[in-house]
């Protein structure tokens, strides 16, 4: 390996398997979308994850989208929504000419904080405007800590949309991340922990809703010789050829689980003793995937930031990022009402100031790893000082 070659955050990691999938659609000639690899991928995910039902889409993002139609979100309606998450999560609230109010993070988990939704929930109470809805973002491979949301959630009567985007077979208390609110969603995007190069998954123990969101994602064509249409509808299908590759990453869903959980406790190992380096902890209830290697950077104890090892790894090749900017943060929802842990205590603010992800491909390599764990060893010890602003 040439010692300038790019080191990803997290690129796909492809096998053998998703091409005989892929062969099969080919021979068969199931190239448009829908067909046997699609309704065997559906089928494999819900067996996967716990879930009574499953239906394959182009994107998490439409699935988020066809669970808030589903759950009759509309104009004027209020959707409580994790600060700490990438935009696509709040984006069809928008949609739907919702208002997204944002919840913040929790220490203990990275995910959403139930002390600030209780105070939002109170709040809105209130004011006589409960949510419609309350999407529940699960962070870099971990479920946020559900039986208190859950039991606050049905103590108001208000669903919950599990966005597990980013954290496909991790569990809490033994069920399947994504299957404990009403609606759960997954995302199949390149970087994540498996792919189907673009694609999402709806699930949910409500069979009949699915077949309704079928309906919706297939344009929303009525039973009829000719094309007959009565209800508004999308192109959210997922093309039988990029299920054949869900097929195939799904069943090497394991050994990519196992591969990222290893390449954090190689982190830990090699960077947690430096003072001001702290993990994205694990909780007690269930098991991470540890999609992302997620840490925080206390730059008084460290003597370094965050943004300084991103710079110092960009310039020898390796990507890394930043932790999700909150989005009470971004101009697009500067006008949004947020609700922080505790009064004056804002958790998401602190990781974004602070929050690192560090390259955690499953296909990451031991030499990968050991350079970008040896330039922030010389960035710390002060090695590197020259090659940052």
């Amino acid at each position: 390996m040439q010692v300038n070659q790019r080191i990803y955050l997290s690129p796909p990691h492809m096998g053998q398997e998703e091409q005989q999938w892929v062969h099969e659609a080919f021979a068969t000639n199931w190239i448009a979308p829908l067909g046997p690899n699609v309704d065997t991928f559906e089928k494999d995910v819900a067996h996967y994850v716990g879930a009574s039902g499953a239906l394959s889409l182009s994107s998490g993002t439409a699935a988020i989208h066809l669970a808030l139609r589903l759950l009759d979100v509309g104009p004027g309606d209020v959707v409580f929504c994790s600060t700490l998450t990438f935009v696509a999560s709040v984006n069809p609230v928008l949609y739907q000419g919702a208002e997204p109010v944002f919840i913040d993070s929790e220490p203990e988990t990275w995910n959403m904080s139930s002390r600030a939704l209780v105070r939002a929930l109170i709040s809105a109470q209130r004011n006589g405007k409960l949510p419609k809805a309350v999407i529940v973002v699960n962070l870099y491979g971990q479920s946020a800590d559900m039986d208190p949301i859950v039991n606050i959630c049905e103590a108001y009567n208000i669903p919950i949309i599990e966005d597990a985007a980013e954290s496909l077979g991790a569990t809490y208390q033994g069920k399947g991340s994504g299957t404990i609110g009403k609606f759960g969603i997954y995302s199949f995007n390149g970087n994540k922990i498996i792919t189907t190069s673009g694609g999402g998954m709806l699930v949910s123990d409500d069979l009949e809703a699915l077949d309704k969101a079928r309906f919706w994602a297939t344009q929303a064509r009525d039973q009829a010789p000719h094309y007959e249409h009565s209800e508004v509808g999308y192109n959210y299908r997922m093309s039988n050829v990029l299920a054949g590759i869900g097929i195939g990453q799904l069943r090497a869903l394991p050994s990519r689980i196992q591969a990222r959980r290893a390449i954090f406790a190689n982190y830990v190992e090699a960077l947690g003793p430096i003072k001001g380096f702290n993990f994205m902890p694990e909780a007690t209830f269930g098991t991470s995937t540890r999609w992302l290697t997620a840490l925080t950077i206390n730059p008084q104890q460290a003597k370094t930031t965050a943004a300084s090892i991103i710079q110092a790894l960009s310039a020898l090749n390796i990507e890394s990022r930043p932790v999700w900017k909150p989005m009470h943060l971004q101009p697009l929802f500067k006008d949004c009402t947020y609700i922080s842990h505790t009064e004056g205590n804002s958790v998401s603010d602190q990781l974004f100031e602070q929050g690192l992800c560090l390259p955690s491909g499953s296909s990451l390599t031991e030499y990968e790893q050991e350079r970008v764990i040896e330039v922030i060893k010389s960035l710390v010890y002060g090695g590197m000082t020259h090659e940052i602003a």
